[in-house]
Order: C-alpha cells, then structure tokens, then sequence
C-alpha cells in the first residue's frame, strides 16, 4: 500500500519548478536587455539632432491650455519612426500651454518641451503615433528643429478640444509666417 506522503512525493518536482523558474526568468532579463539596447542604439542613431529650445521663464499668456498625455515624437510623416534622443520618446502627463510665443509641453517628472511657434508647422488629428494607436484620436503637432521636420502626438483629457487646438494653432502658424514675411519686406 502506497502511503499519502510517497503520492506526493511523486507529484512534487521541486528541482524541475526551480529550474523551469529560473529558466523563465533568465529569457525575461535577456528580453529586457535586448530592448533597453534597441532604445540606446536607437539614441545613438539621433544623436545628431540639435539640442531642444530651452523653456522661457516667461512663455506668454495663454491662448489654450489642456490637460492629457504626450505619447511621443516621431520624425514628420513616419507614425513608426520614434524619436528617443532628448527625452522625446518617453511618454508621459503633460500640460499644454499655447502662448503667442510658442506651445510649452509641461511633463512632471521628465524633461518639458518648449516649441517656439517659428518652429511649428501645423496639427492635426490622427489615429496614432509612435507605435500607439488610439481609436478616441491624437492631436498631432507638426514642427521643425533645426531642419528636421517632427511630429508630436498628444492626446487630451477632453478630445473634444482636439478640433479647437488645431485651430489655434494654425491660426498662430498664419500669424507668425505673416510676421516673418512683414519683418522681411521692412
């Protein structure tokens, strides 16, 4: 008669759990290692992109403003093409701020981004960027730096604003090459 002891004996394969534990844990690690060195090797690749405008003290009275999510920049027309150098791949909170001077993209707890409005070449509505899709869309901010032509996605608390922000900031893209072409001709 076998005993309750020696059935369970038979059913419990310690070393077997040890080591399959083990063995899941090491493919995790190397899977996280493997795309910690793509971000880096992806930073290393743009590391040739200019340093970004710093952030004035005064950015100006504001035009709009929203709470939401900044998921990422991209270079301009390439939804896949993410751009990590200067911490512009981390998605995060953020608060937009339009200015007559510029759209200021406070990030707690990373890096904010000042776009200067001679910078910004447009926006838009899309279904995604940098990888993520989002049904509900995203406001796409179009600007360049330093001759490279960027895409900025964010996605609004309300994207019931989503429309009026494209508008505002069309609006300050016209009056600022309006401006520029005023200052040229006196």
């Amino acid at each position: 008669m076998i005993t309750l002891a020696e059935q369970q004996a038979k059913v419990t394969n310690w070393p077997g759990y040890i080591g399959w534990t083990v063995g899941l844990l090491i493919l995790i690690a190397l899977a996280y290692w493997l795309m910690r060195q793509g971000w880096n090797w992806r930073r290393t690749l743009q590391s040739d992109l200019p340093p970004l405008p710093a952030v004035p003290q005064d950015p100006g009275p504001a035009i709009r403003q929203a709470a939401g999510r900044y998921h990422g920049s991209t270079t301009a027309g390439n939804w896949l093409d993410r751009v990590v150098a200067h911490g512009l791949g981390t998605r995060s909170l953020a608060e937009l701020t339009l200015t007559e001077r510029g759209l200021l993209v406070r990030r707690p707890g990373d890096t904010d981004l000042w776009i200067p409005a001679e910078q910004l070449t447009g926006a838009r509505t899309d279904s995604g960027i940098a990888g993520k899709v989002v049904p509900a869309g995203l406001l796409v901010v179009t600007w360049t730096l330093q001759g490279t032509a960027l895409d900025s996605g964010f996605r609004a608390d309300h994207p019931d604003e989503h429309a009026a922000w494209i508008e505002a900031v069309e609006a300050l893209v016209t009056r600022t090459k309006t401006k520029k072409t005023e200052e040229a001709a006196s």
